[in-house]
């Protein structure tokens, strides 16, 4: 191997630890709140979209019968199964918990307001 390479590739290895160390400061505390505001954000989208996409007849069974309700409970159940996954795919940064920790300060009020209206 050159000198140069091997000097390039020493620098990049100091360079990564030094950037991997000021990243997971992330104390339990903040990393705990921000998948709990995570969750229940992503919770009341959930339930927020089933109410909306709730067919407009009583029973399931007369779906066929009008295509509106058919496509908006199809389009429902997508976006509900599609939240469902998110759900479980948590941030690979430690910063992403602190961002949805601060987000999630002003989000979760707002989500729970409109789940109230709507329901």
């Amino acid at each position: 191997m050159r000198a140069w390479a091997r000097g390039n590739l020493s620098g990049l290895l100091v360079g990564a630890a030094r950037k991997k160390s000021n990243d997971a400061d992330v104390s339990t505390a903040v990393w705990l709140a921000g998948l709990a505001v995570r969750t229940a954000f992503i919770g009341i989208l959930i339930v927020i979209t089933a109410r909306v996409a709730s067919p407009q007849i009583e029973r399931l069974w007369t779906l066929l019968d009008t295509p509106g309700d058919l496509i908006r409970v199809a389009l429902g159940f997508a976006v509900c199964v599609w939240l469902v996954v998110h759900l479980f795919i948590v941030p690979k940064d430690p910063g992403g918990y602190r961002t949805w920790l601060y987000l999630g300060l002003v989000l979760l009020p707002l989500t729970v307001l409109c789940a109230v209206v709507i329901w």
